[in-house]
């Protein structure tokens, strides 16, 4: 045979694509997985749409940002625990108790009769949405071919898409008719049709395996540090707010010492090396993820207040970061991961443009109309857009160059990294608002609305440093 018709006769190959992720036992294992990720995204949305009709009820106004702080130091603990849980148990079992621990966090919520009460319930509900949230990414690189991890990633983005739809209905809805605590309730059919899931599609584990042990000084030292600046964005003076944030830093660093020492980590060799593509890679995922999940805690408080529009319109034109980070990871997941850089300079520049314009749009002139809305829905739709078109290429390099041996963690540390995030920043905006006069009238609102797309701002910004003096990160 010529080598023409050698060529002739050889199967034309095709690069993976979404029908191979969402056909026959991939479209199975995919809902599955994704399902966690969905439950955990919907009851976010749910919580930031309903909170300002919590803090009327109950009180706690100046605990406002702790609601999530406390919810994701929980998520934190959970998404550590995920890995081990899954070597432990297998998924089946791991997702079964993941969701009860949900559900029993949702059930206090429900029932809070001050705000305290409510910080309990949003911990144990962090603790099983962390669990949630974490399994699926560790269990990407067993479950799929490596060039559908960024489809993978996509998806499970795609999911808090939904949750964008979902979440501010559930929560908007309740809140008008003024029984916010039925929003949490709602969430106990979705918890029960998980749990089903888990143990009819999920694989049964046979016989536990040896689980590596808990990484427990780096968490207890993490954990203290989201509290010690927690405790700042509460503190209501200047004085105090800087010494929680720098206890905050120095507890980071020891973070960092005992990772660096430990023979049981939390995070893979090299990830606290920025100047690495492993360390460059979480920073910029972290300092990306942060421009939404913590400027959309007191965007529904925001437009209430200023805009004069309802919990339900609040709740969707604050979801409406989300739902450009869904459209953006879904476009773009198809693109060749030769063009990384170029993505995540776009990606970092849009970003730093979208929180510019927040700081100008949110707290300016105009009302609650929709003409005068409408840029600050492109504002916030291209600030999600930013995040999305980047976030699974950062994941799937990550995974790609993260140690062999580290696989595991590698896929469970892509959430605790974000998650981490998410609590120092919630911390951070926490601080922000409060010391740009939130409790001071609409004149203090305005303010601190202002300042805080500022200083969110400047994540991208440094993203945008990074991505521009980098060069393609090999693969280990």
């Amino acid at each position: 045979m010529s080598p023409e018709e050698a060529g002739a006769a050889a199967p034309i190959r095709r690069e993976p694509g979404w029908r191979d992720l969402l056909a026959g036992a991939n479209l199975v294992r995919s809902l599955a997985l994704a399902g966690g990720a969905g439950l955990h995204a919907t009851n976010l949305y749910v919580s930031t749409t309903i909170l300002p009709s919590v803090v009327r009820d109950i009180g706690g106004l100046a605990y406002y940002a702790w609601n999530t702080t406390v919810f994701v130091v929980a998520s934190i603990l959970g998404s550590a625990v995920a890995s081990r849980l899954l070597a432990r148990l297998g998924a089946r079992a791991a997702y079964a108790i993941a969701a009860a621990i949900f559900a029993a966090g949702s059930l206090l919520c429900a029932a809070a009769p001050a705000m305290a009460t409510m910080l309990v319930g949003r911990f144990v509900q962090g603790l099983g949405g962390g669990l949630l949230l974490a399994l699926p990414y560790a269990l990407i690189r067993t479950t799929f071919a490596e060039p559908l991890w960024p489809r993978a990633m996509a998806l499970f983005s795609g999911v808090w898409g939904i949750a964008t739809l979902l979440g501010p209905t559930i929560g908007g809805i309740f809140a008008e008719l003024g029984n916010w605590r039925a929003a949490f309730w709602s969430l106990a059919p979705a918890t029960a049709a998980l749990t089903l899931a888990a143990v009819f599609v999920l694989p049964r584990r046979k016989g536990g395996a040896p689980a590596p042990p808990l990484p427990g000084r780096q968490l207890a030292l993490l954990t203290a540090a989201v509290l010690a600046a927690s405790a700042s964005s509460v503190a209501g003076r200047s004085a105090w707010s800087a010494g929680g944030l720098l206890l905050a830093v120095t507890l980071v660093a020891a973070v960092i010492t005992a990772e660096s020492r430990a023979r049981h980590r939390l995070l893979p060799r090299g990830a606290f090396r920025i100047t690495k593509p492993l360390g460059a890679l979480y920073l910029m995922s972290a300092l990306l993820a942060m421009t939404v999940t913590c400027t959309e805690i007191f965007v529904p408080l925001f437009l209430q207040e200023l805009r004069g529009l309802s919990p339900l319109e609040a709740g969707y034109l604050a979801a409406l970061m989300s739902v450009g980070w869904t459209v953006g990871a879904i476009v773009t997941s198809s693109l060749h991961e030769g063009r990384l850089i170029l993505v995540l300079r776009g990606a970092a520049l849009l970003s730093v443009v979208s929180m510019a314009a927040l700081a100008v749009l949110l707290p300016g002139q105009g009302g609650g109309g929709w003409v005068a809305l409408t840029p600050l829905c492109i504002a916030r739709v291209a600030g999600g857009a930013g995040v999305g078109i980047a976030y699974p290429h950062l994941s799937a390099s990550i995974l790609r160059v993260a140690p062999a041996d580290e696989a595991e963690i590698a896929g469970s540390s892509i959430m605790t990294v974000q998650l981490c995030a998410t609590a120092f920043g919630a911390s951070l905006a926490g601080v922000t608002v409060n010391l740009a006069g939130l409790g001071d009238g609409p004149e203090g609102v305005a303010g601190a609305a202002r300042w805080l797309f500022v200083v969110f701002a400047l994540g991208p910004a440094l993203c945008l440093m990074i991505a521009w003096g980098w060069r393609q990160p090999a693969e280990r």
